[in-house]
């Protein structure tokens, strides 16, 4: 029989020794609490779903009535059959289930605080509201999402905030520096990671999430200090995926949250700024899931400290933040529980209905298994979110959407394709990540409007009109890597995979000398693409374990290499050949710092560690000038603000270091510092005349816009933007920044920065004449302003080279189809 031991629990504040918001709670401090919590009474359960980058530890609460406890894996079951993940009917679900993510963003650090007070209040007997609504409602608590961020940021704001703390704006401690504590130990935006799971604390929290599908879910955030408190419902636009039912409840929750905000005087908006559009939130990840998906933001993330005046000199305190945020969340829990049986009703009607009548047009998605590597990368990222998927049962020939074509072709279906049909309970989400073009209802929208798959990850798909049922995927047995000679001349790999990269980066820093054909070849009856990697015995004597280390190393990666008894080709250049490079292992430097993007920092960082397991030397721009870069081979310059950080005399240090053999490789925003440089080629117009034409066509637009409306103002200025919009552009592939791709690309372009053709480098991928815009939004203004213009060019210089690379490649690390490239520009280009 269940009885609270509630002598024995304790509030937060008795158990951390001050009231909440006094103070930050460190992160052991937070775990320490729940584990408290959990040991103390029986209706709270304690689960560790995994570790950060840091190893810190990640846990979820699960708090309910001690009957529905009883049965816990019972309901959540249930709730698996509801969303059809399992087979079976079930019982009719009768319990609700409320999720709350709290401090996905570090730096947004209320929300920890607020974690345990609610945590408390739904295990305190005096509150009988709580009691009642948990006799319906499973609650999950996740404390913080990102706690390698939270403690960044906390522990800055320890070190360095006045004590009693200084309200006073200018004040150091409302004044977080480089890089914050807004991003995970990768400086990688853990709510932008939902759809695509690049990051180990999303991955890991997708596993329990879809093991439980909740009803609701709420991301808890903070907003700047001068506003006040939004809550659902969200702004237009929202994606056509997105049910009534699911709108209308978000209004429901905010009638109730304004009752009690009403109550209190307190500030808040709705329909505003907070959209539903990009999948990879906190709110639009649960909401295509069949949940009820919500953003809270308070006023306060990393300026407000615990306590600071804002513009309308109101203090702004931590404690004021803590009860806002628990305001909502206890209104969250009471409009759930009094509509648990419609939230369940709705919930199995979602997956009913997507299961058996998808919405999206297309009923089948082909992807052609014509890479191997590709094809299983998506695999991978499509079994984290339980989409199913399978092969075709037999070959056949028909009319399909062509992605790569933009158009109705004929389509040649093999038995080795991968099928995603429609007809599945998570059809709503395969329609939104594969989709080729996203509906905008509103092209104001807070986040990219392209994101579709097939496009980012470079896959030959296609999208069919008609039902084709697949039959179950069957994992292949492992192979032979090679056909073994007893003592082959070579090993020869294929070149076209970010898999093949993180191959190659082992070989090396095994120091096993491998070179790389800079044109197409024969051999052996096979044909290879320039890129292709070659390991020669000759030039490895030093190894008497040559061809151990590299079968099993082959092994190791999945690779299938070929093994030639001969340097002799049929066609192409002969292993001993010039053209046949011996690439040189790279020492490489990436900058960070002040002025530089964070977030294009962690994208670079996180694929060096992570992912192709190379090492790398972080420098920072505050002794950068003192570097010897002599020491280096290569210098990556991530994108941001250079003006100042590389002053006229570095840059020409830099210039000097390129002719002498070093390669630079700029990202997107960072190029500008060198197109102001008369020692660097790159320009952002190829002629004075152009640039003079390009500032008439502003003038004229200013001229326009002056007799516009100020409410106007805001769309206006999108015609001038481009939101995350997909491009189809032109490359060289037989370029070394180009091995391993077609003719074409896809890019994804974030901005109207634009810079004109090399004149006397290689411009490797570039926007031929008017642009193929082929998914999502870009204004007028902007689509003209990047006709004729760079996408990727190289610049020799000497006996080095300046890779440019206008778009970013490594986008948010779900742009997957970019790392190859970028991997060149380390690896290939200049050897």
């Amino acid at each position: 029989m269940f009885q609270f031991v509630w002598s024995q629990t304790k509030s937060p504040s008795e158990f951390l020794g001050f009231e909440l918001g006094e103070r930050f709670s460190m992160h052991h401090q937070v775990t320490d609490y729940f584990k408290h919590v959990a040991d103390q009474n029986d209706n709270v359960k304690l689960v560790k779903y995994g570790n950060t980058y840091e190893k810190r530890p990640l846990h979820v609460a699960i708090v309910t009535s001690q009957e529905n406890f009883s049965r816990l894996e019972e309901i959540r079951m249930n709730q698996l059959r509801a969303a059809r993940m399992i087979e079976g009917d079930g019982q009719k679900q009768d319990v609700a289930v409320l999720w709350l993510s709290y401090n996905v963003h570090g730096n947004e650090s209320v929300s920890t605080e607020v974690a345990m007070k609610m945590l408390y209040e739904l295990i305190n007997p005096d509150n009988k509201e709580t009691k009642q609504w948990l006799k319906n409602t499973i609650v999950i608590i996740d404390p913080c999402l990102n706690p390698d961020g939270r403690e960044r940021y906390v522990n800055w704001y320890i070190q360095h905030g006045n004590m009693p703390y200084n309200s006073n704006p200018d004040a150091n401690e409302h004044h977080e520096p480089w890089p914050g504590g807004r991003t995970n130990h990768y400086f990688f935006d853990l709510n932008r990671d939902w759809a695509w799971a690049t990051q180990v604390e999303t991955q890991q929290r997708l596993v329990l999430y879809n093991n439980w599908m909740p009803n609701v879910h709420v991301d808890f955030h903070e907003m700047g200090v001068d506003d006040s408190y939004y809550f659902a419902p969200a702004a237009a636009p929202f994606h056509e995926v997105i049910t009534d039912f699911q709108k209308e409840f978000q209004v429901k929750v905010g009638e109730n949250h304004a009752k009690y905000f009403d109550q209190k005087g307190w500030l808040y908006f709705t329909k505003e700024t907070f959209d539903l559009l990009y999948p990879s939130y906190g709110d639009t990840y649960p909401t295509m899931n069949g949940g009820i998906g919500m953003t809270y933001e308070q006023a306060g993330s990393g300026r407000a400290g615990l306590g600071i005046l804002n513009k309308g000199e109101d203090l702004l305190t931590l404690k004021d933040r803590i009860e806002h945020h628990f305001t909502t969340s206890l209104s969250t829990l009471e409009v759930t529980s009094e509509n648990a049986v419609a939230l369940n009703d709705q919930f199995s009607s979602y997956f009913k209905s997507a299961q058996q009548s998808p919405k999206d047009e297309y009923k089948t998605y082909v992807i052609k298994n014509n890479n191997e590597d590709k094809v299983k990368s998506l695999m991978r990222l499509l079994d984290r979110h339980k989409i199913a998927y399978g092969t075709s049962s037999s070959d056949m020939s028909t009319k399909a959407y062509n992605y790569k074509e933009n158009k109705i072709t004929k389509l040649d279906i093999k038995k080795s394709d991968l099928i995603i049909s429609s007809y599945q309970p998570k059809s709503n989400l395969v329609k939104v990540l594969f989709e080729p073009e996203t509906t905008l209802s509103d092209s104001l929208t807070y986040d990219i409007t392209a994101w579709s798959l097939p496009y980012a990850r470079g896959l030959e798909a296609y999208a069919l009109k008609t039902r084709l049922e697949p039959d179950p995927y069957e994992k292949e047995q492992n192979r032979k890597t090679s056909e073994s000679l007893s003592v082959p001349y070579a090993y020869v790999s294929k070149w076209n995979s970010t898999e093949d990269l993180a191959y190659l980066s082992y070989l090396l820093q095994k120091k096993i000398k491998v070179r790389f054909s800079q044109k197409p070849f024969r051999i052996e009856g096979k044909n290879f693409a320039p890129g292709s990697l070659v390991i020669t015995r000759a030039g490895n004597e030093k190894f008497e374990n040559f061809d151990s280390i590299i079968r099993n190393s082959a092994l190791q990666f999945e690779r299938h290499l070929t093994e030639v008894k001969s340097g002799l080709v049929t066609s192409g250049a002969d292993f001993g050949s010039g053209r046949v490079h011996y690439i040189k292992a790279p020492k490489v430097a990436l900058l960070t710092g002040k002025e530089i993007s964070s977030y294009n920092v962690g994208s670079i960082w996180h694929f060096f560690e992570q992912q192709i397991k190379y090492k790398i030397s972080i420098l920072n721009t505050s002794y950068f000038s003192k570097v010897d870069l002599h020491d280096y081979d290569v210098l990556i310059i991530p994108s941001g603000n250079y003006h100042k950080v590389l002053d006229k005399e570095q840059l020409t240090a830099l210039n000097q270091w390129v002719q002498k053999g070093g390669k630079i490789i700029a990202f997107s925003s960072a190029i500008s510092v060198f197109a102001a440089s008369d020692d660097f080629e790159i320009s952002v117009y190829e002629s004075e005349d152009m640039e003079k034409a390009a500032l008439k066509s502003r003038d004229s637009l200013r001229k326009e816009n002056r007799l516009k409306t100020y409410n106007d103002s805001e769309r206006i200025a999108l015609s001038n933007w481009i939101s995350g919009s997909i491009f189809k552009v032109s490359l060289d592939n037989t370029n070394p920044l180009g091995f391993g791709y077609g003719k074409e690309y896809y890019t994804l372009k974030q901005g109207r920065q634009r810079y004109a053709y090399l004149k006397n480098g290689y411009n490797v991928s570039v926007m031929e004449g008017e642009v193929n815009q082929i998914s999502g939004f870009a204004g007028t203004n902007a689509l003209k302003g990047i006709e004729t213009s760079l996408v990727y060019g190289v610049e020799n210089k000497g006996k080095g080279t300046v890779v440019y690379l206008v778009d970013d490649p490594l986008f948010r690390s779900f742009w997957e189809n970019g790392k190859l490239l970028f991997g060149n520009a380390i690896f290939m280009v200049g050897q």
